[in-house]
C-alpha cells in the first residue's frame, strides 16, 4: 500500500524539509564515521576525548544543526504517522502541539548538554 501524506501534499515546504533533513542526517552521519574511522582513528574512545571535540566550532555548529534536522524529522515523522492513522479534530491538534513542545525541550536540552561538554573539554 502507498503512503499517503495526508498532513502535507507532495512538494509543500514541510514535505521538502521533511527529505532535506533526512538527506542531511545521512550525510552528516556518513562523515561523521568517515572522519572517525580514517582520521582520528583511535584503539580506544574516551569521554575526555569525545568533550574535547565540543570546543572545535565546526564541530559544535555541525552537531547543533544535525540535533535540529533530526528533533524536526522525529516529530514531524510521528505527526504524519499518526495522521495517516485517521487521527483528526482534537486529538491531532493536541498531537501536534505536544510534539512542538517536545521538540523545543529536546533540542535545548541538547544545547544544554553541548555547552556542558564544551565546558568540560576546557
Amino acid at each position: 500500500m502507498a503512503e499517503r501524506y495526508s498532513s502535507f501534499s507532495s512538494g509543500s515546504t514541510r514535505w521538502f524539509l521533511q527529505r532535506i533533513s533526512a538527506a542531511f542526517l545521512v550525510v552528516t552521519l556518513a562523515f561523521h564515521f568517515l572522519l572517525l574511522h580514517f582520521y582520528h582513528h583511535a584503539p580506544e574512545i574516551t569521554f575526555g576525548g569525545s568533550a574535547a571535540r565540543y570546543s572545535v566550532p565546526a564541530y559544535f555548529v555541525t552537531m547543533v544543526l544535525f540535533l535540529a534536522a533530526a528533533t524536526f524529522h522525529g516529530t514531524n515523522g510521528v505527526y504524519n504517522a499518526l495522521v495517516n492513522q485517521g487521527v483528526t479534530g482534537t486529538p491531532k491538534r493536541v498531537a501536534k502541539w505536544v510534539l512542538i513542545v517536545a521538540g523545543i525541550l529536546v533540542f535545548v536540552q541538547g544545547i544544554r548538554i553541548a555547552l556542558t561538554l564544551m565546558g568540560a573539554s576546557a
